[in-house]
């Protein structure tokens, strides 16, 4: 259980929060939501959101978790698609009208009143359930699709990953990421299981989260590489700041991949470096650096495996590149089909789709998604070459565009503050690069445009560079 959840508005102990949880409960039950409904939860970051997904694991519901600012069109094919009973919404979440819909605010205000029938708080219901979550792909590479995941194997999993990192029962977690998303969500039901004390921060307002974490005490912070390079960058301007985070001791990273500027800059603020991870929707926590081993992504997960292969399936030694796959006992259960029934997964080894590398020590280093494009009759990995500009101090984004005489032109996207311009970064880029592998455009810009995940957005990255092209 929590220990204490502090919010910009209030600030709420464990046992205040199980009783109000446990009221919501007899709420949703006498909306009609019992063990198995599909309840879609469509809201920010709260106290409320909090207490509402809490009190639907307890009475067992299916939770289907949504981006609060979703277009109405994409969740009335959520609700059609997935067979929601009820949507739990905030007032201002774009929603079709004629959903089964209750607001967030209606239903805390329904609870204030309420005697709890029951004690405590219980999950088994809800740990039995093969979609106890249902979670949405990021669309990195296509639709998204509706990950169903069992219960009991999430909390496992994130079981593991407090064992590897080592979160303790005094640590004051201030996860700077969107609840319903994997990584988000796995640091809010870390702190119940470790009984760590939880900050609801404004994540898109990093200069108020700075000054919540100061008050709070925050000790572990999760956010993406770009919300770290916003709340560095305001730090560098008001230096006083810095206080803030003075009892912070694991700035902890994950979602996209790491720059090196930003680790610069926190090694330079904090002497901390930026603990890395990996994993996805649909596997969970795989690999995570910690304060005594921060190289690369870190060390996977007791209970998993993780094998480098190349593509005709042969493992590959250490230092060398290929698709990871993972052996994950913490596996989501499958996707939804277009009626909403979980379409069981293989078991076995998962293909991830991803590049990288494990070096001696068994510590892995991600690449990035294995695309292939064809140029000039070469087969060229864009994220290979991106994580190789990295190291040399250039953040790119490579995107290839359809060519009749090439193949595929390749737009390498640099994303620089100082806006240095394009031949000075053609220049940088083509000392590095073998010819096969060197840009036919290179445009600059101060910050690549993310998606609701915190990772840089390849399909308005694609608009830009075709826009840019006429």
């Amino acid at each position: 259980m929590f220990a204490k959840i502090y919010s910009p508005d209030a600030v709420t102990g464990g046992a205040a929060f199980e009783q109000q949880a446990l009221r919501v409960a007899e709420v949703l039950r006498d909306r009609g939501v019992g063990s198995g409904d599909r309840v879609l939860l469509k809201a920010d970051n709260t106290l409320a959101y909090l207490t509402i997904l809490i009190a639907l694991m307890h009475v067992g519901a299916s939770v289907v978790l949504v981006d609060h600012m979703e277009h109405a069109d994409r969740t009335a094919e959520t609700i059609a698609g997935s067979g929601v009973v009820l949507a739990v919404i905030d007032d201002d979440a774009p929603m079709p009208s004629d959903a089964p819909s209750a607001y967030t605010y209606e239903i805390m205000v329904a609870a204030a009143d309420r005697t709890p029938t029951d004690v405590r708080l219980r999950f088994d219901v809800w740990e039995k359930l093969p979609d106890s979550l249902v979670m949405w792909s990021s669309g990195s590479t296509g639709v998204p699709k509706g990950v169903a995941k069992n219960g009991a194997r999430f909390l496992k999993n994130l079981e593991r990953n407090a064992d590897l990192v080592g979160h303790v029962a005094d640590d004051v977690l201030l996860p700077l990421l969107p609840f319903n998303h994997q990584y988000g969500l796995s640091m809010v039901m870390i702190a119940w299981l470790r009984d760590c004390s939880l900050v609801i921060a404004p994540y898109r307002r990093p200069d108020r989260a700075l000054r919540l974490a100061g008050r709070a005490g925050a000790t572990v912070v999760d956010a993406t590489p770009s919300t770290y390079r916003s709340l560095f960058n305001i730090i560098g301007k008001r230096p006083a700041l810095k206080e803030e985070f003075s009892r912070v001791r694991m700035l902890c990273s994950g979602a996209a991949p790491l720059e090196p500027g930003v680790v610069e800059q926190s090694e330079e603020l904090f002497g901390m470096p930026l603990l890395d991870s990996y994993g996805s929707t649909e596997m969970g926590n795989v690999a995570f650096a910690n304060i005594g081993n921060p190289r690369g992504c870190g060390q996977i997960v007791e209970g998993l495996a993780l094998e480098v292969r190349a593509d005709d399936g042969t493992v590959l030694p250490h230092g060398e590149i290929g698709e990871l796959f993972v052996l994950d006992p913490d596996l989501m259960e499958g996707y939804l089909d277009a009626t909403g029934q979980v379409l069981p997964v293989d078991r076995g080894w998962y293909a991830t789709g991803d590049l990288g590398r494990l070096d001696a020590d068994g510590n892995l280093f991600v690449v990035g998604r294995k695309r292939a494009v064809h140029r000039n009759g070469h087969t060229l990995h864009p994220e290979v070459i991106e994580h190789r500009l990295a190291g040399e101090g250039c953040s790119a984004k490579i995107v290839a565009l359809p060519d009749q005489r090439r193949g595929s032109s390749l737009v390498f996207v640099v994303e620089d503050d100082a806006r240095r311009d394009s031949r000075y970064w053609r220049d940088r880029i083509c000392g590095v690069l073998p010819p096969a592998e060197q840009p036919n455009r290179v445009l600059v810009t101060d910050q690549f445009p993310l998606n609701r995940n915190g990772k840089p957005d390849r399909k308005r990255l694609e608009q830009f560079a075709a826009a840019e092209q006429l």
